[in-house]
């Protein structure tokens, strides 16, 4: 029998000595120091920090070696595959820090004891916890014994995650209570052989599985560069496609449709065949040569998991799900002589307990940095508007939509602010543009607009933020039209909405 773990903290991570180790004591999870190149034309190099997270052989030749890495303080779009010259084995080199124990694990083994939550169902399979998202199931549940394989399930859909960064616990019992009906054996059924944590692991990562650990797998990205259209496109992070297409050099996406495929010549063939020409939903909204589509999950399941897949390419904090029918989304597209092309999309929960207008919002990368991003989000309020309700993106927002949603917020407030005859209070901005009253407050907070004066709290424009404000109208942008807008809320029956309950 093995010793017992020892307990208390863990130790710190330990640090080779510069020069005292080679390529061959890679693993992954250790950090090393690489050259990174510091513009696009690789003429300027730096040495950083960056964690090894896989790694894999070049043409079947075991003494070549490559390394996908996080470079530290970076965004993890910014990963990639560097080829071992790059390393630096004149640094120092640091191992992970080990594991402890989790709780209700033996020592020796690290298995789980049983407990209530892993108790297999009798007849049905346990209802998940509601995560605003309705009663559907988690696509990317963690196990907390992956013993078994799950099969591979449907394209989800998104959904985001509620705190970045702390999804492996606070998902960890709902997880274990929902993956042992998924994984459990049918009784009388073979016997599947156990496999340890790393085995699995290594197994999901290389296969590209669908039902995978955000915490471990999802850290590598599976595909590589996607055309969708005339666009060719680099992907940012992991998206479960079907383990066929994983590290394909380039997929094809049809623009209409969203179908994938491996091949240039399969997706000419599935052109002849396609006669989409336009996202599959009502046109709400037309004016100039932008038009938006309504799209309803539950009337079409397929488009909606296929524009999943590809969002959660270009979207990192993303919860994924099996089923679309809880949301609506609504496309943003581009109009021509060939067809209406997809720029970007926001989804919207049909029945939402915290009145949040939108759930995933996107603009696609070959279309950002024109505005598109902003019109997105106007039209959202605009929606929000003729809803009479206030809105507000489900928190938390990546790193682009807080940029986008913090500058079309100061536009939109300040123009209420400088265009108004007479004092406005809170009250007064919220019901105007339908954004919430806590967005306005961190908005004027980031502005610096409330001053103390006459020993009362007021909302004063600076000159400086007056001169930016011009500034940027200056520029000029693209602006929502309402009387284009074609639309009432929907009403959905309780029949309808029976995957809320």
């Amino acid at each position: 029998m093995a010793p017992p773990a020892p307990e208390g903290p863990a130790p710190p991570p330990v640090k080779s000595v510069a020069g005292s180790w080679t390529l061959k004591d890679i693993i992954s999870g250790c950090t090393v120091w690489a050259r990174r190149p510091t513009n696009s034309a690789s003429t300027e190099w730096e040495e950083r920090r960056a964690e090894i997270l896989s790694t894999r052989t070049v043409d079947n030749n075991e003494a070549k070696q490559e390394y996908f890495v996080h470079w530290d303080q970076f965004n993890k779009r910014l990963d990639e595959w560097i080829p071992q010259e790059r390393i630096l084995v004149n640094r120092e080199l640091e191992w992970p820090r080990p594991k402890q124990p989790k709780h209700g694990a033996t020592a020796a083994t690290g298995a789980p004891t049983p407990s209530k939550a892993q108790k297999p169902s009798k007849g049905t399979a346990p209802r998940n916890k509601k995560n605003g998202g309705g009663g559907s199931q988690l696509l990317t549940a963690q196990a907390s014994t992956p013993t078994f394989a799950s099969p591979s399930p449907a394209p989800p859909s998104l959904k985001r995650k509620a705190h970045p960064g702390e999804e492996d616990e606070e998902n960890e019992d709902e997880d274990a209570d929902m993956t042992l009906d998924l994984a459990a054996p049918v009784e009388d059924g073979p016997v599947v052989p156990v496999q340890s944590k790393e085995q699995e692991i290594e197994k999901l990562r290389t296969s590209g599985s669908m039902t995978q650990s955000l915490g471990e797998i999802a850290r590598v990205k599976n595909l590589n560069r996607v055309q969708i259209g005339r666009h060719e496109v680099e992907a940012w992070y992991f998206s479960p496609y079907p383990r066929e297409f994983a590290h394909k050099p380039l997929i094809y996406i049809c623009e209409f449709c969203l179908c994938f495929y491996d091949s240039a010549f399969m997706l000419q063939r599935h052109r002849l065949r396609c006669k989409l020409l336009h996202p599959p939903g009502n046109e709400i909204y037309r004016y100039e040569d932008i038009s938006f589509f309504e799209i309803d999950g539950r009337r079409q399941p397929t488009w909606c998991r296929n524009l999943s897949l590809l969002s959660k390419l270009f979207l990192d904090h993303k919860t994924l799900y099996y089923d679309v029918q809880p949301f609506l989304y609504y496309v943003m597209c581009k109009r021509d002589d060939s067809g209406c092309h997809i720029i970007g999309y926001f989804s919207k929960e049909k029945e939402s307990a915290e009145n949040y207008n939108v759930a995933c919002i996107l603009t696609l990368p070959q279309h950002q940095r024109h505005g598109y991003g902003k019109l997105l989000i106007e039209f959202s309020y605009e929606l929000s508007k003729r809803e009479n309700k206030l809105g507000s993106p489900e928190k938390p927002l990546s790193d682009l939509g807080l940029l986008s949603y913090r500058a079309y917020w100061a536009e939109t407030i300040l123009e209420v602010l400088l265009t108004a005859k007479e004092d406005v209070s809170i009250d007064d901005i919220a019901h105007k543009t339908s954004i919430t009253h806590a967005d306005i407050m961190n908005t004027c907070k980031t502005l610096e607009l409330f001053k103390h004066h006459n020993a009362q709290n007021v909302i004063y424009v600076s000159e400086a933020v007056k001169a930016q404000y011009e500034r940027n109208k200056a520029k000029g942008r693209r602006r929502i039209e309402p009387a284009a807008l074609q639309w009432k809320p929907p009403q959905f029956t309780r029949e309808q909405l029976r995957f809320a309950y």
